[in-house]
């Protein structure tokens, strides 16, 4: 609103002019979302305490944990509130692609919501079934894979990393295409929800990530330069990105070891939501997998040691899935895992970034 209410105002103010620069939106709209975190954080977890919505802890998990029991969960309500409110604020409202993204993180953070709901309540951290959660994001990843393939001259070509004459046309496809990316990253980061501050800083690492791709996508002259397929209007995501990126931020301050506050999967599930909604629109699909490799070989840590139990009987290939609780079992203190992740996300990021010239 601030940029609908400001900009017009350049043909009387030439200083009014700035508000137009994606630049300068997504610097301002990052430190919004930044703030509303920062300062609200402490009357969230304080509410949360006074209404008992503490984690519950599974028993199956590292014996370490149970220490954790208590402790505010949901925090999750706070970044999406951070993320609607720096949107409504800082982005052109006009833009399609705005409101497919708040749609995604509106309907991922209520899916989310209503299964930590049912674990609070419950006392157990059963909620939602696998079957009916997978069912809801699916339909709702259909809808945000219809929206953007209606999107005026979007292109349903799916770029491959590292061969720039490699582009298959899904076609209607794409919409399909498009759905599993969404689901598919929603529950890695997900899964990789389970140490005090372990996802949301891939998140911020990989949303600053894409926050490249966006810009770089959304301007024609950088596109063409790059020679990567250009999305008209994708700009206005890279504010998105930025905003995501500062929204993380401030929660991380309390999400930090010793967490004051859990984002749950409120948090969890629409944040991968949003990424892969972010990877769909700048045509950064496949570099998902790469970018964010961290959730990647989270995933198929649970997968693969899924699989295995069931094929050979009851043995396991690590000690427990996902895989940063192979780590910890492995005696590896909490922060030390927490911090070396991170210092993956940021080597993988770095590399997918630098793919933009390696054609």
């Amino acid at each position: 609103m601030i940029y609908h209410f400001l900009y017009p105002l350049h043909t009387t103010v030439s200083a009014m002019n700035i508000f137009r620069y994606i630049t300068f939106r997504t610097i301002y709209a990052s430190l919004t979302a930044f703030l509303i975190c920062f300062f609200l954080g402490p009357w969230m977890i304080r509410k949360l305490t006074e209404i008992q919505i503490g984690q519950y802890i599974r028993e199956d998990g590292p014996q370490s944990h149970h220490k954790k029991a208590g402790t505010p969960t949901m925090g999750g309500v706070l970044i999406i509130f951070s993320i609607v409110v720096s949107t409504l604020l800082w982005a052109n409202l006009t833009n399609a692609y705005v409101w497919i993204l708040l749609l995604v993180t509106l309907g991922y953070g209520g899916i989310g919501f209503a299964d930590d709901y049912l674990k609070v309540i419950r006392k157990h951290n059963k909620g939602i079934s696998a079957r009916q959660k997978f069912l809801m994001q699916t339909l709702l990843a259909l809808i945000a894979g219809s929206m953007v393939y209606s999107c005026t001259n979007f292109n349903t070509h799916v770029t491959v990393p590292f061969f720039k004459n490699i582009s298959p046309d899904l076609g209607w496809g794409y919409i399909f295409f498009a759905a599993a990316v969404i689901v598919g990253t929603s529950n890695a980061v997900n899964l990789t929800d389970g140490l005090d501050g372990l996802a949301i800083g891939p998140v911020i690492i990989v949303s600053v990530t894409y926050m490249v791709f966006a810009y770089t996508a959304g301007n024609i002259k950088i596109a063409d330069y790059l020679q990567i397929i250009y999305v008209a209007g994708c700009g206005e995501a890279a504010i998105f990105c930025g905003i995501l990126a500062g929204a993380g931020l401030g929660f991380l301050w309390f999400n930090t070891y010793p967490a004051q506050i859990f984002m749950g999967d409120v948090g969890s599930l629409s944040l991968g939501g949003i990424i892969g909604t972010v990877a769909v629109i700048t045509k950064q699909e496949l570099m998902l997998i790469l970018a964010g490799g961290l959730f990647v070989l989270e995933a198929l840590s649970v997968i693969f040691q899924v699989g295995f139990f069931k094929i050979t009987n009851g043995r396991r290939i690590f000690k427990m899935a996902p895989l940063h609780h192979h780590f910890e079992l492995n005696g590896w203190p909490e922060p030390k895992v927490i911090v070396r992740f991170w210092i993956i996300a940021i080597a993988l990021a770095l590399f997918s970034v630098s793919t933009l010239k390696l054609r």
